[in-house]
């Protein structure tokens, strides 16, 4: 058994959030550089150029790639060998991300009630925190903040078994062209099939988390998401949605069982922000 103190979950958590909002991923970085010889449309090349210099700026001058910081989603694997001491798990985490959000000088955008008062809560908590228990005694903690132009432009929709892989194809697919400029592209198309209405969104909110350019183990699967992202691609939405070749830059496949008369498939959009960030304590 190993003891971890909550108090460096907190300070984990605090670094998570400047990291994920002032650094885009390596690998991101790497998908739009290569975006530049590919795209077909000067003005795409441009826009490009723009984001990747932004990005350059972000990470030269520790200031966040984009205004809008995002709600904070953490997915936590826990060791079942760990034991924590030292206060609450989920507490510790709400913590880490206020303070991160504050001191970060992020942008505060979670308001407590989602309907009628919709006040700030002034420090960009509660978290959305999802908790696996995985083997080992290891904590992995990854820090995905969503902004709204993106995360608005999600959809699920619950197919019949019939409707196959070119049903997925096509919700995929219209949900993208569908989003338009919306999500700020390139974007990363994250998709999660089977499950039920919770799990396949799950997964497609999960999915994000891979790296851009790490495909899915399962070969049918892997070639899936190779054909989604030539369909994407071939809409014309392109950087910012002003037309061109690089509507997105990866997607993204999860998938798990379903029922004999279900087929969910849920569809995340991030934008070329990317957010996200990773430590194992």
């Amino acid at each position: 058994m190993r003891t971890i103190d909550v108090k460096e979950v907190t300070a984990a958590v605090s670094k998570l959030s400047k990291d994920a909002c002032y650094y885009l991923p390596d690998e991101m970085m790497a998908a739009l550089e290569a975006s530049l010889t590919s795209e077909e449309s000067p003005l795409g090349r441009e826009i490009l150029e723009t984001i990747i210099e932004n990005a350059k700026l972000a990470k030269a001058t520790d200031c966040p790639i984009c205004q809008d910081t995002g709600l904070a989603v953490v997915f936590a694997e826990i060791g079942q060998d760990v034991h924590f001491e030292g206060g609450d798990l989920y507490e510790a985490i709400h913590a880490g991300i206020a303070d991160g959000y504050i001191n970060g000088y992020l942008r505060k955008s979670s308001v407590d009630d989602p309907l009628f008062d919709r006040k700030n809560t002034q420090d960009n908590t509660p978290a959305i925190i999802h908790v696996t228990v995985v083997k080992g005694d290891k904590v992995k903690l990854t820090l995905s903040p969503k902004g709204c132009g993106s995360e608005n432009m999600g959809a699920l929709k619950m197919l019949k078994p019939s409707d196959g892989v070119d049903g997925v194809i096509k919700f995929v697919v219209d949900t993208v062209r569908n989003a338009g400029p919306n999500p700020c592209p390139p974007v990363t198309v994250g998709v999660g099939i089977g499950g039920n209405m919770e799990l396949a969104t799950y997964l497609a909110k999960h999915s994000l988390t891979r790296p851009v350019g790490e495909h899915n183990t399962d070969p049918r699967y892997a070639e899936l998401e190779k054909e989604l992202l030539h369909r994407v691609n071939m809409t014309g939405i392109g950087p910012s949605g002003l037309g061109g070749s690089t509507t997105a830059v990866a997607v993204n496949v999860e998938y798990a069982p379903t029922h004999i008369g279900a087929l969910p498939v849920a569809v995340n959009l991030n934008c070329h922000a990317a957010r996200c960030a990773q430590v194992v304590l």
